[in-house]
């Protein structure tokens, strides 16, 4: 499966999502030093500098021309500001499997922007992509991103026990598995 930027904006007139640029710095530093983020995505540096928001940034460049990552900043249309980010990532080439994983800034979260940009990144992946599977990981007590999954047309498929090491709390974590298929209603 070869990545390719999308044929068309993504976009529903609601949500934007366009690939990160170092103009969008200042946006991600805000919206990352969120103990929020943090406790969800223990790999993220806490505080998160500027410095890390410029190399992850720079990640997500790299991510886009290795043709297996698509990484989006998500903007509010309305605002056009950057509210979150939303990822795709290759993880079966041969059965063209791929992952979807997001954040969501603290003033963006409760209105629906994140559902609505994991809703895109699906309809792009399966129409334009041809994936064979999204999935979607959730750490199984963060209740917003399981009701995220559910919203965004994806069926819970099961969970996987100790999947994960959250380094912050120092325990192992289970994950809920959602997917979703071609064809499937969202």
């Amino acid at each position: 499966m070869d990545v390719r930027p999308p044929n068309s904006p993504l976009t529903d007139g609601v949500v934007r999502l366009r690939p990160w640029s170092l103009d969008d710095i200042p946006a991600l530093a805000a919206a990352c030093d969120d103990p929020e983020i943090a406790r969800w995505m223990h790999q993220v540096p806490s505080p998160y500098t500027e410095a890390d928001a410029r190399e992850y940034i720079l990640m997500t460049q790299a991510a886009w021309r290795d043709r297996r990552n698509a990484i989006f900043a998500v903007l509010d249309c309305e605002t056009d500001e950057v509210v979150g980010s939303c990822a795709m990532h290759v993880i079966d080439t041969e059965l063209e499997n791929v992952e979807v994983g997001y954040w969501t800034a603290a003033a963006a979260r409760g209105r629906g922007l994140t559902t609505r940009a994991v809703k895109l990144v699906v309809a792009w992946a399966l129409d334009e992509l041809g994936a064979e599977r999204v999935q979607l990981r959730a750490d199984v007590r963060n209740i917003a991103s399981l009701r995220v999954a559910e919203k965004a047309g994806f069926l819970k498929e099961g969970v996987l026990r100790a999947a994960g090491f959250n380094a912050r709390e120092g325990c192992r974590i289970d994950y809920a598995i959602f997917s979703v298929l071609p064809g499937e209603t969202m």
